[in-house]
């Protein structure tokens, strides 16, 4: 098997009624946690790396994992870069074998977003790949993205920047938030925004970024072994399964595969201080990957059996 890129994934997870899980890389047990999840859940995913992860663990490096990742399990999966910060970052990505990069100049004022975009647009099509963007602004902090503010996407908005880019996906602002500490009160998804994005955008793939549901027993298990996670909190499942059932058809999820990485080593350390095998500890957060990933693919977007 080879990558693939998302288009036909997205048109049966439309049709569908589910989403594709989109999950950050950084090295061999997470993409093989997480590949391993997609294989026993038989479900299509999305490995997707951010320039920091790209540069953590190199361009090649990281390609040539991810095809020995596929080749071993044959499932259908896209290697997408998340938020690309301009067309250099997107041009490395196709040349390394991406099928699919996402812009985000989510942060440039609207007519310079639809600019930049478009540019993207035209290299990426002329190269076989397919585009992501943003509108809207995501408040949170998670690898080299932050803001301190939250900016709802604007459905007319929408429409006219899809019009004018021909961009393949768009991720909105609807409530959620990158990083560990969503929300300091109760919870809130505007779906009344999504909806009318969807009746205006009929069949058009929408993303959800910052999605994690940040579990409360890893974070309890951080903590329990010498950790300072407070007050965490993320996006409850039920909401994100809703948004899978309508027009989300790419949900990202990354905290929740960090804390499920940082849990399971903290315990081996916790429980055995004098571990020094790293197999022992990472074989651990590869397996806590796997589970996390499954529960996913099984609870929130809905997607076992889909291949």
């Amino acid at each position: 098997m080879s990558l693939v890129t998302t288009k036909e994934m997205f048109k049966k997870a439309y049709e569908g009624h589910y989403a594709i899980g989109a999950f950050n890389i950084n090295n061999m047990e997470i993409i093989q946690g997480v590949v391993n999840a997609a294989k026993a859940k038989n479900s299509p995913v999305i490995l997707q790396a951010s320039t920091g992860a790209i540069k953590y663990a190199g361009p090649k490096y990281l390609k040539a994992m991810v095809d020995v990742a596929i080749a071993t399990t044959g499932i259908d999966a896209a290697l997408h870069l998340d938020h690309g910060p301009d067309l250099e970052a997107v041009k490395l990505a196709i040349e390394t074998g991406f099928t699919s990069v996402m812009f985000d100049g989510s942060h440039f004022p609207y007519e310079e977003n639809v600019i930049k975009t478009k540019e993207v647009v035209e290299y990426a099509h002329a190269h076989g790949v397919v585009v992501e963007a943003e509108l809207g602004v995501l408040a949170g902090v998670e690898d080299e993205v932050k803001s301190e503010v939250h900016v709802y996407t604007d459905p007319e908005q929408a429409v006219d920047f899809v019009n004018r880019t021909g961009v393949d996906s768009l991720a909105i602002a609807i409530g959620t938030s990158h990083g560990a500490f969503k929300f300091s009160g109760e919870a809130k998804l505007r779906f009344d925004i999504l909806e009318e994005i969807q009746t205006k955008l009929p069949g058009f793939p929408i993303v959800l970024h910052g999605a994690s549901a940040v579990n409360p027993d890893a974070v309890e298990t951080c903590n329990k072994y010498g950790g300072n996670i407070s007050g965490a909190k993320g996006i409850p499942t039920e909401m994100l399964r809703k948004a899978s059932s309508m027009a989300v058809c790419k949900i990202n999820m990354d905290t929740d595969l960090r804390l499920a990485m940082t849990a399971a080593i903290r315990k081996v350390f916790g429980e055995n201080p004098k571990e020094f095998d790293p197999r022992k500890y990472c074989g651990a957060a590869r397996e806590a990957i796997q589970k996390v990933v499954e529960d996913k693919i099984e609870n929130v977007l809905g997607s076992a059996n889909t291949l």
